[in-house]
């Protein structure tokens, strides 16, 4: 038998996969980090699909990215450099109608005034209430969460700990935390504006990558979940990374291998190594056997246990448990290589502040309902939610001079569709979203140079997530914190001793943020991995 030649494999080397093996090489293990594709980076990539073009092809904004993990592994010493989304937002409107949203405060309650001088003067206190929120919620995300159900004092102990950092909470942010665990997005906007303009605006941040529309139960949480970021020390602002997302993962596995920890790429593993019970290792498809002391899985919940964990090693009802994750996806991405930027019917000029916002086609609540509508019958939406992006705007390098990258960002398409495959729907699809496009922004057509479209099952395809589903899994209350991914089995561990899970699939889910991959190096090093 082969000897021992790691203490810890890391199977994927997605951004949570490389913060776990940059912790565990930094307190001195013996790590190695397998991926499949031919880069490291998951979700969060630059690819240079065209020549002269570096994309941002599935992940393309940062924000949530922890500052604890940005901080402890020199991020910044090691490229990680982002520029603030100014403005945050534009949306036209049909009827010539814009709304910006901004950094500065003054300007943004200008905007806001234009539809409702009301809502101008509610927005302030909005953003103090979700600010509150937000910090609570936080504090969570680097937590692991108790045991559930309790099964003694010990886990008992850790509630009552949990219970301690609501403590300073007055009453009526108690009751809205529950609201926002619980409600729509759209009821949750309807307590507080009148201004249907700016209530969508604001609701699409509940909405994207959710398998729901703005009037699902769970969405409101969606919408905190991308509040609670941070750039430049400023909560709630997003921004656009020097060199595309991949720079995010270059800089976090230039930190690991700085440590000592070795990645390889092109290194697909077939399935898990297990004796009595115990992970001893990898197979890779090549055959080859690897041996460690420990392996942790940057893969989703699904693909952990139902594909490279070999049948028999699980009980049956924990593997029930992991079938009936929910983990459909309902976004697409559409990537497009342009000769110029497009001009918006409302606000013509180019380039102009709207081309650095994230632009929404999306003009109102029952438009994005309708959307969701189309997808939970199985169709591909007719008129879907568009959330446009240039990261050209912020950093030239990405696309030959005079050129420009525009991506989009889209809900709804889901992985099931009741006609047809997506094999046959792509190009409809895709012809549908630019005649969209074309009715905001007239001669969009013309200025596509090269197209890229990656469907649910393209992302199923190329990043390895189950359905599709960007945050490796569904995002509802009972699918969070104790709960996730499955009731019992929160803390990072899994029923084969050794194994771990630092994915998004784990606590506290989906997003570029970092927090699954510290969390699980933390427990691993608290098991003497």
């Amino acid at each position: 038998m082969a000897p021992v030649a790691w203490d810890v494999i890391v199977a994927g080397a997605g951004h949570n996969g490389l913060v776990t093996a940059a912790y565990l090489a930094r307190a001195g293990r013996r790590v190695l980090v397998l991926e499949r594709r031919e880069l490291a980076g998951g979700c969060a990539v630059t690819e240079e699909i065209w020549p002269g073009y570096r994309v941002s092809t599935a992940s393309y904004l940062t924000s949530l990215l922890q500052e604890r993990v940005i901080a402890d592994l020199e991020l910044a010493r090691h490229g990680y450099q982002v520029d603030a989304k100014d403005p945050a937002f534009f949306s036209p409107f049909p009827d010539g109608r814009y709304l910006f949203m901004w950094q500065d405060a003054g300007k943004t309650l200008a905007e806001a005034a234009k539809f409702s001088a009301r809502d101008a003067e509610t927005l302030p206190r909005y953003d103090a209430h979700l600010e509150r929120l937000a910090r609570v919620i936080e504090e969570l995300l680097l937590v692991t969460p108790p045991a559930f159900p309790p099964r003694g004092l010990a886990d008992a102990v850790e509630y009552l700990k949990l219970a301690a950092r609501l403590r300073g909470l007055a009453r009526n942010d108690i009751t809205a935390l529950v609201k926002i665990f619980t409600m729509s997005v759209s009821d949750y906007l309807d307590e507080w504006f009148e201004s249907p303009e700016l209530k969508v605006t604001l609701a699409t941040d509940g909405v994207i990558g959710a398998n729901g529309g703005p009037r699902s139960p769970g969405t409101a949480y969606i919408l905190l979940h991308h509040c609670m970021g941070k750039v430049g020390g400023r909560r709630g602002l997003w921004g656009f990374v020097r060199g595309g997302m991949g720079a995010v993962s270059e800089a976090i596995a230039s930190a690991a291998r700085s440590y000592g920890a070795e990645i390889r790429t092109g290194a697909a593993i077939r399935r898990f190594l297990i004796r009595n019970g115990k992970i001893d290792g990898v197979v890779l498809d090549n055959g080859d056997e690897l041996r460690a002391r420990a392996v942790a899985s940057n893969l989703d919940p699904k693909r952990t246990f139902l594909e490279l964990t070999p049948a028999g090693e699980l009980d049956p009802e924990f593997v029930r448990s992991i079938q009936q994750f929910r983990c459909q996806g309902t976004s697409t991405k559409i990537n497009f290589a342009l000769s110029a930027l497009p001009e918006f019917a409302c606000l013509p000029g180019a380039p102009a502040p709207q081309h650095r916002a994230t632009m929404h086609i999306c003009p109102s609540i029952d438009y994005v309902e309708q959307a969701w509508d189309d997808a939970k019958y199985g169709r591909p939406s007719a008129r879907p939610l568009l959330e446009l992006t240039s990261p050209t705007q912020y950093d030239a390098t990405l696309a030959p001079p005079g050129r420009h990258l525009l991506g989009v960002f889209l809900q709804y398409s889901p992985y099931h569709l009741r006609n047809g495959t997506w094999d046959e729907q792509r190009e409809p699809f895709a012809r549908a979203v630019i005649d969209l496009i074309e009715e905001y922004c007239p001669g969009f057509r013309g200025l596509i140079l090269e197209m890229q479209v990656l469907t649910p099952l393209d992302l199923e395809r190329r990043f390895g997530l189950t359905g599709g589903n960007i945050f490796h899994g569904e995002m509802s209350l009972e699918q969070m914190f104790v709960m996730r991914p499955v009731a019992g089995w929160a803390r990072y561990r899994t029923p084969v001793r050794g194994l771990y899970l630092c994915g998004s699939g784990a606590h506290p889910g989906g997003g570029v943020m970092g927090a699954a991959g510290y969390n699980c190096a933390r427990e691993m090093l608290k098991d003497s991995v």
